[in-house]
């Protein structure tokens, strides 16, 4: 929820999690300029920037490195900074496949391997029927749906109720255009 926060620019407010575990995500959030406030429960998300900063490097490790169950929401946030941004995969093959279905929605991408790849933005993201490859993936593809113009289809869901318990209703409560097609 915190990546859906700062790419619509909403102001909200996430509370009930661990937020020492967070630092290498939070440096990242830092870097693109997005605007939040640490307390002590938890984190508020307000007032973003009308332009994110591309970051130098998004390299995933184990912790207390960035989180490699991030990358792919990250990298839809990347999407939208303004410049180069690199993303190395350490940890896991074939976690950047999202960035295929990325492409489809309009955002400008080179893939270099299956650990590498770089993201030019910002992209203006048109909706299309994207593929949720794995939980992350499909994250990802939501979120990217969540700020693309026109509609998206996210399809192969069965990970992301797997991984995110009624993703579609927290994202209606909070404004989202979303509903689940049979």
């Amino acid at each position: 929820m915190a990546i859906a926060a700062v790419i619509t620019k909403g102001d909200v407010t996430i509370k009930g999690f661990d937020i020492d575990q967070m630092d290498a995500f939070f440096n990242r959030l830092r870097e693109t300029g997005a605007n939040f406030e640490l307390t002590k429960d938890g984190v508020r998300f307000f007032k973003q920037p009308k332009s994110f900063k591309a970051i130098k490097k998004l390299d995933t490790r184990t912790y207390p490195g960035f989180p490699t169950d991030l990358q792919a929401p990250f990298g839809v946030l990347l999407t939208q900074c303004d410049g180069i941004s690199k993303i190395f995969e350490t940890l896991f093959e074939d976690r950047l496949s999202y960035l295929f279905e990325l492409e489809k929605m309009g955002a400008r991408i080179e893939v270099y391997n299956p650990h590498q790849a770089l993201v030019v933005g910002p992209a203006n993201l048109k909706g299309a029927t994207v593929t949720s490859y794995d939980l992350r993936a499909g994250a990802a593809m939501v979120l990217a749906g969540l700020i693309a113009s026109g509609e998206t289809e996210v399809v192969n869901i069965n990970y992301i109720d797997r991984g995110y318990e009624r993703l579609d209703e927290k994202l209606r409560k909070l404004g989202a255009d979303i509903r689940r097609a049979e």
